[in-house]
């Protein structure tokens, strides 16, 4: 009798507990979309990442030109000229290797530049939901733009408006409501 008293304590208080709680959802792809700052980063970083893979594009091309070169002179080569070769190649390989490591690998100059560009407008986004939360008195803000999936969705609890308004981007003719 007594843990089922207990159970029923806390599912009283555990529903009252969650009724109380208020919640909200914005969608940051939107609110990233409509900020300026947002699409020249993205830019910057679409050319740079393009210049780098040009760059490992260019010494891939100059690798495969040398094996190409071996290729048509082993024939001709000695023994201690081929292994020459075969060391020369596998240099440039692992040069390569190291290079795309550097550029593209965690750490890299793409994930070091991204974050450098991206970081402090992400602030800005967080530091308005803080606001709105406090605002709205929200207890819980969702992503419905990140990886947690919402089946559904009442637009009553949409607060990305509010966070564009606090960001200055507002416009209510952009979204329409439901």
């Amino acid at each position: 009798m007594r843990p089922y008293l207990i159970t029923i304590f806390f599912l009283i208080f555990g529903l009252t507990f969650v009724n109380a709680q208020r919640f909200g959802y914005i969608d940051t792809e939107f609110i990233l979309g409509k900020m300026p700052d947002y699409k020249k980063a993205q830019e910057e970083i679409n050319q740079l990442s393009q210049a780098w893979e040009k760059e490992i594009q260019e010494m891939s091309k100059k690798r495969d030109e040398m094996y190409s070169a071996y290729q048509a002179e082993q024939v001709l080569l000695t023994e201690t000229m081929k292994k020459e070769r075969m060391e020369a190649l596998q240099k440039k390989d692992s040069e390569l290797k190291e290079y795309q490591k550097k550029v593209f690998g965690f750490g890299g100059l793409f994930f070091l530049k991204k974050q450098e560009l991206i970081k402090p407008i992400q602030d800005k986004v967080w530091d308005a939901v803080d606001k709105v939360c406090k605002e709205n008195s929200l207890a819980i803000m969702f992503d419905k733009a990140g990886e947690l999936v919402m089946i559904y969705t009442d637009p009553r609890y949409d607060y990305t408006d509010f966070v564009l308004d606090q960001l200055g981007l507002g416009d209510p003719n952009d979204k329409i409501k439901n």
